[in-house]
């Protein structure tokens, strides 16, 4: 009895048919059914049932199935543990961040995960936040660091930072000097945003909406430096997360939107059940994001570069 006869048995039990089930293994159905037939001599039973238009399961297949499966995942159990045990990791890291993200701790991170396991080939992603937690549902991803205002349902997830968003303008604009506002204080002003499933937009959009609000939002920038350059220029109010802002002071004023229920966030999420290089790699995420001053706003800012779009007012 071999684990490669149990997994082609589960493969035709889930299939019903001898032609799907090879598809699946990427061997010859010939193969399949040749292997599947060794297991029967070796168990003394048949297993399938071959008469019919299905491949089906007998009751000594029944029966055999439960414990081949438990005894596939128990094999890819042991394997995970000694991989884990040995740091002997292969095969591919993939990950995912932000697009526009400040925070290189992130970089920290994967240098030291490379250094540590040199055989696993890491892709990275650069995505807004709605994207690569898409990807991270449908198994595309292992890790992304997202932006965010709530942790995203079904995904485990460590928040990195939190904190307010703010409005960052000019320092001879009507808002300049102010201590705090309010979104309503932004009607009647362009503003300059995110575009659609960034963490900081989320979090204004779910805040404008909370209030009923109908703000103008006349430009779109994928990057805050883009966003900065702007508001800089005299086109719109910036709205920014504090950190993020604060590397713009000698150009901008921030001002603490007070009435924005929920933080921005920065987070990495991953699905349950990381694979032993995901693991590693959270690992030593923990490690660099819980140095103090390691994610601060002395990253600095990022380059203006990034998709701009003129909005209609609304």
């Amino acid at each position: 009895m071999e684990l490669r006869q149990l997994e082609y048995l589960v493969a035709v039990a889930e299939e019903a048919n001898f032609t799907r089930a090879a598809q699946r293994v990427h061997i010859s159905q010939s193969g399949v059914s040749a292997q599947v037939r060794q297991l029967e001599r070796d168990l003394g039973a048949t297993l399938i049932d071959r008469s019919g238009r299905i491949a089906a399961l007998t009751p000594a297949g029944e029966a055999a199935v439960k414990y081949a499966r438990e005894t596939l995942a128990a094999a890819a159990a042991l394997r995970q543990a000694v991989e884990e045990v040995t740091g002997l990791l292969s095969g591919t890291l993939r990950v995912g961040m932000v697009t526009a993200c400040t925070i290189t701790t992130l970089f920290d991170a994967l240098a030291a995960f490379h250094r540590a396991h040199p055989g696993v080939a890491i892709t990275l992603l650069e995505e807004n936040s709605a994207v690569l937690v898409e990807r991270l549902r449908a198994g595309a991803l292992d890790v992304a660091l997202i932006g965010t205002g709530s942790l995203p349902a079904g995904l485990a997830a460590l928040p990195v930072v939190s904190e307010r968003i703010v409005a960052a303008v000019r320092k001879d604009h009507p808002l300049s000097g102010r201590p705090r506002l309010t979104l309503r204080d932004l009607s009647g002003f362009p503003l300059i945003c995110m575009p659609p499933g960034t963490g900081i937009r989320a979090v204004f959009d779910e805040a404008r909406a909370l209030l009923g609000l109908e703000l103008e939002i006349a430009l779109e920038a994928s990057s805050p430096g883009a966003i900065a350059d702007l508001a800089a220029r005299g086109l719109g109010v910036a709205i920014l997360s504090q950190t993020i802002a604060a590397g713009y002071a000698d150009r901008l004023e921030s001002v603490v939107i007070d009435d924005a229920p929920a933080p921005a966030m920065l987070a990495l999420a991953w699905k349950a059940a990381p694979s032993p290089a995901a693991s590693a790699f959270l690992a030593a995420c923990r490690a660099v994001f819980s140095t103090p001053g390691r994610h601060s706003a002395s990253d600095g800012p990022p380059t203006a570069a990034g998709r701009v779009t003129g909005r209609r007012p609304r």
